[in-house]
């Protein structure tokens, strides 16, 4: 499947989104949408495991039977059914029963079958709590197949439902689906709803392209990027991980690397908003990786709900090789005094209540490992704003924690127009100085939002990987210069885009207009002399 037909799958599965939402928010269909988007990825794929396993046993549908393959095999084998699961389940981590499998669904929809509904609710149940080793509990508590929204009562229901299905299967039906196309689409239509979302876009999605920037750093080696990427990452965690796109693109990132299995031992991410929570475990699921591969809690952050963050004996604490997150800009929060305690903050003191982004960043600090790194995606405000932010800051910088500032271009979100930067923190850095990269002028200009371009964003890694200095982009800043500046790391103090104005030759300026005075004054006396010639007055 080509780059062009992913994209138009995405586009198509997009305009039945809304053609067939109506009154319904874009909100409340995304869940059905991208819940039966996830629905036939799992079918296909247990359905091509399923293949492989039976090998010849594979039935053979009779021409004109609409029924799954796998339906025919239980109603021959019904001894072997609980056998043949549990290897499944050895294989690729789940089962699915023929009743809940997407072409079974998608009959009942086609044929207007009034046992739709029932259907689909018991193999959501199903999916959650018997479909895989660890259990997926609540996986489709946003999925409210009885709402109103759907229809005043349970057959008006059905029927929006059997037509949602319907229109979504003939859409997939145009195109090789593959595994990673499924996965494209469902990352596809995530930027689409994020887009119809305003502001709260923020909450689930962060652009690709600016996944990528911080991606591509922390896949590089963390000491000395020069050398390149790491074949291997033992764990990453996103501590607000919204659907999961960014953690998805460092490890799209790692599997281009050719390290082992997908190069990245551990993902872990952390949720806060339930629906969202659902999202990123859907869209790891989605993406193939394994349950036994990722990590996905729900809880707050802030308040360090995740009891496995906890663990006080140092031994057994998980530090990360990789840390990032796009936290919530500027969240106000409640500092309270246990907190001022917690080891994440103890020698830092609290961000304030006004804005939690050096709360979020001490968090994913604390918990990256000696030798990683972090990028994190944060208002420019945390770069000079006074008070406890600048004592935070101040110590970071004295630690010689900091490594890079990059400020991005300002409108790049659907959540918000502000300019943002990233900062690069390590525990362990080599360089004595802060690189300070300012790629606010790199963009290409969009209607609704400004984009970075393939090489907007292979500029800013490269300068990164290679600590490369230029003019009106880019500086390695002592650690003098910047106390000199009162440890306020404002960007435009370093690297300013502005073009300095050419110097003024007085002398040779004097000149030219002396000379131009006289180039007048000869023109107008020659003027003059051809007036005098017709008999008229000349100029004084």
């Amino acid at each position: 499947m080509t780059d062009q037909d992913h994209k138009q799958l995405g586009t198509t599965l997009w305009a039945i989104a809304d053609q067939l939402r109506g009154a319904m928010n874009a909100d409340d269909f995304r869940d059905y949408m991208l819940s039966f988007l996830f629905l036939r990825y799992l079918s296909d794929n247990y359905e091509t495991a399923a293949e492989k396993e039976l090998g010849p046993d594979y039935p053979q549908l009779p021409v004109g039977d609409r029924r799954t393959p796998l339906a025919l095999w239980y109603e021959a084998n019904p001894n072997d059914t609980e056998a043949f699961e549990q290897q499944m389940r050895r294989k690729i981590h789940y089962a699915i029963r023929p009743e809940f499998l997407w072409g079974h669904i998608t009959e009942l929809a086609r044929t207007q079958s009034h046992k739709l509904l029932t259907t689909l609710q018991k193999g959501f149940n199903y999916i959650e709590n018997d479909s895989f080793e660890s259990t997926f509990g609540g996986l489709f508590s946003e999925i409210n197949l009885n709402s109103e929204k759907l229809g005043r009562d349970h057959g008006a229901r059905n029927a929006q439902l059997c037509k949602i299905i319907s229109e979504i299967a003939k859409g997939l039906a145009e195109f090789s689906t593959s595994r990673d196309a499924l996965g494209d689409a469902y990352e596809y239509l995530i930027g689409q709803f994020a887009a119809g979302s305003g502001k709260k876009a923020g909450e689930f999605y962060t652009p690709q392209q600016i996944s990528s920037i911080l991606s591509g750093i922390v896949t590089l080696d963390s000491q000395e990027p020069a050398t390149g990427q790491k074949k291997d990452l033992g764990s990453v965690l996103d501590f607000a991980c919204g659907s999961g796109s960014l953690l998805l693109n460092v490890r799209h990132r790692m599997a281009l690397a050719g390290g082992v299995g997908n190069g990245i031992g551990k993902i872990c991410g952390q949720e806060k908003n339930i629906t969202t929570y659902n999202l990123a475990r859907m869209n790891m699921l989605l993406h193939g990786v394994k349950d036994s591969e990722f990590e996905i809690y729900h809880g707050d952050t802030l308040t360090n709900e995740w009891d496995w963050l906890r663990q006080t004996n140092p031994a057994k604490a998980p530090k990360f090789d990789a840390v990032v997150a796009n936290p919530p800009f500027s969240y106000r929060w409640e500092p309270t005094e246990a907190l001022a305690d917690d080891m994440r903050f103890k020698n830092y003191g609290l961000a304030p209540k006004s804005a939690a982004d050096f709360a979020f960043l001490l968090h994913g600090f604390h918990y990256l490992a000696p030798e990683g790194v972090m990028a994190i995606i944060l208002p420019h405000g945390v770069l000079f704003r006074g008070g406890a932010e600048e004592r935070i800051r101040t110590k970071l910088l004295k630690d010689g924690n900091i490594d890079t500032v990059i400020g991005l271009p300002a409108n790049l979100f659907f959540s918000t127009g502000i300019p943002v930067c990233v900062l690069v923190l390590k525990k362990c850095k080599k360089p004595d100085d802060v690189l300070i990269i300012n790629a606010a002028e790199h963009f290409e200009k969009g209607k609704r939002q400004n984009r970075l371009r393939h090489q907007d964003i292979d500029k800013i890694i490269d300068t990164y990987q290679y600590r490369k200095e230029e003019e009106r982009y880019s500086r390695r800043v002592s650690m003098q210069e910047i106390e000199d500046n009162g440890y306020n790391l404002n960007i435009s103090r370093y690297v300013s885009t502005a073009e300095q104005e050419p110097e003024i030759d007085l002398q040779a300026t004097h000149a030219e207009i002396v000379r131009l005075a006289q180039a007048v004054e000869a023109a107008k006396q020659r003027h003059n002399g051809f007036l005098a010639e017709l008999g008229l007055a000349g100029l004084p």
